[in-house]
């Protein structure tokens, strides 16, 4: 087992535990090389039957056989985009006709952009805010449909350290982030009375060959020396943490904002 303070932690996953067996996973935005997908491997790997979606169609048909590839098992991919609430209401039913019910919805799509705040257009503001927050909160909205007549499930949603700190540029990314953050914190409240969970984990960087290629190497190596270990998070520690959520584990937490990262209030 590698320290979580060694750069080798890229190729290290842990060992599974079944902490998900036989529940149902819904993971948004779970295309490419991020933490949706590493998300949805390691849930995959702990048990669960997993549902992807992404609104990039062959992105995602690639990350559905690849994620066949790696696990074993062949996950349910839908198609959705997340800031529509007509495509969420079909993506909720469709996974939910297919498992038998949601008992897990990762929260997990998310916009930035780069622009100060003198400067920001209405359009790059309302864009970020829609993907990034918005979603979320229809998406929490359209599952606790199935939910709440269940009796049961967990949510957690995918929020930022950058919710917490400030950082020149990003007005509206941190705005959306905070949001996500006291999205979590009420809700979790609104359903607690129907043993429905709902959490957060707040990343800072977690490098992966998507947000390397959009990044300048100037301001990757200068978020990860902010980092308590010197380098920046992988997926697989995110997905580790959103899973432990997940799981019953964690069957006393809700209404919380886990940090991944050293940067936090």
């Amino acid at each position: 087992m590698s320290d979580t303070g060694h750069t080798n932690a890229t190729d290290w996953a842990g060992p599974a535990h079944g902490l998900l067996s036989g529940r149902s996973v819904l993971v948004t935005a779970a295309a490419g090389t991020g933490i949706g997908f590493s998300t949805a491997r390691r849930a995959a790997e702990e048990g669960a039957r997993v549902a992807i979606s992404d609104r990039h169609e062959r992105r995602l048909a690639e990350s559905v056989d690849e994620l066949e590839r790696l696990t074993g098992t062949r996950p349910l991919g839908v198609p959705c985009d997340v800031t529509d609430q007509v495509q969420l209401d079909h993506l909720m039913d469709t996974v939910a006709a297919e498992f038998g019910g949601i008992d897990v919805l990762v929260n997990n799509a998310g916009l930035g952009g780069t622009a100060a705040v003198q400067d920001m257009t209405d359009d790059q503001w309302d864009s970020v805010l829609s993907v990034t927050l918005t979603s979320t909160f229809k998406a929490t909205r359209s599952v606790l449909r199935h939910m709440i007549p269940a009796g049961k499930g967990v949510i957690v949603n995918n929020a930022s350290v950058i919710g917490w700190r400030a950082q020149k540029g990003q007005a509206h990314y941190a705005a959306a982030k905070a949001g996500v953050m006291a999205l979590t914190r009420c809700s979790a409240l609104d359903v607690a009375e129907h043993g429905i969970r709902v959490n957060a984990v707040s990343p800072s960087i977690a490098l992966h060959a998507h947000l390397a290629k959009v990044t300048s190497d100037e301001l990757l190596a200068q978020l990860a020396a902010q980092e308590a270990f010197g380098r920046a998070a992988t997926p697989w520690e995110i997905a580790n943490v959103i899973v432990f959520l997940a799981s019953d584990y964690s069957s006393y937490m809700t209404g919380e904002v886990v940090s991944v990262s050293s940067q936090h209030p």
